[in-house]
């Protein structure tokens, strides 16, 4: 079985705001819009295709939606769901039920799997796994949920893909053992000594709470081409700290 990084969310108060930032530091464009998330979620949303994953951003519309009260629990914009797409739906399930984790979320079709999985259960963040009926070629064809031919607005000039997510926790090393034992797959160690789990296109990454927020999706690393164009666009508009980090809609984005 395979279980790849498909997309990453982020809850945020102003997602054109954070849509431009985006596009002016990493070439980025809005590819999709769904219509149906403001009356079923009380959210709007922007999705931006990075190679051939995803970065969506919401934003609450109304008061008292879910994604509202997340929204003022981490103190502000930030992560919001780690996305992931399978090959083999049913075996994932199973695993859920037999560890006892709670689902929120869930659809079967016959083109079409999602669970989304409640956060106390798993820790760090929300984590979905879904699966889409469709070849796995380059564009994959299962991201035919997201409408249209977004792979025209996949820019690659400058950022190729997400590379790792980060998530940041009080234990970090036990976060990473449940979300290990979720997906199945082992707990490593980077050269930092974080423990960390790679997936088929991406590695997910686990750290400790240190810039005064709790617990939650904090980072993304993106596998770039042109370092250079970033910085320069990073910095002229304030979005760039001496480290290297990019400070974007409540998220760390560093370069790899």
């Amino acid at each position: 079985m395979w279980l790849r990084l498909r997309q990453i969310a982020l809850i945020v108060n102003d997602a054109d705001a954070v849509s431009a930032d985006l596009a002016a530091v990493f070439g980025l464009e809005v590819a999709f819009i769904d219509e149906h998330l403001p009356g079923a979620y009380g959210l709007q949303n922007r999705l931006l295709p990075v190679g051939t994953q995803f970065i969506e951003l919401c934003s609450p519309i109304r008061e008292g939606t879910a994604g509202g009260r997340y929204l003022e629990r981490r103190g502000g914009d930030g992560g919001y769901m780690v996305i992931c797409q399978c090959d083999d739906h049913a075996p994932r399930k199973a695993r859920v039920k037999d560890l006892g984790v709670r689902v929120v979320a869930a659809r079967d079709t016959g083109t079409s799997c999602l669970m989304q999985l409640h956060p106390q259960d798993t820790g760090g963040s929300f984590l979905e796994i879904d699966w889409h009926a469709g070849p796995d070629d380059d564009p994959p064809l299962w991201t035919h949920a997201i409408r249209g031919d977004w792979w025209t607005k996949a820019h690659t000039e400058r950022v190729t893909g997400i590379a790792a997510a980060e998530i940041q926790d009080p234990e970090p090393a036990k976060l990473a053992s449940r979300w290990s034992d979720i997906i199945q797959e082992p707990v490593a160690a980077d050269e930092d000594g974080d423990p960390t789990i790679k997936i088929d296109n991406a590695t997910l990454r686990f750290v400790a709470c240190s810039d005064g927020r709790p617990a939650g999706l904090g980072g993304l690393d993106l596998a770039v081409r042109d370092r250079d164009a970033i910085e320069r666009a990073a910095g002229t508009r304030g979005l760039l700290h001496s480290d290297g980090v990019i400070a974007i809609g409540g998220m760390r984005f560093r370069l790899v």
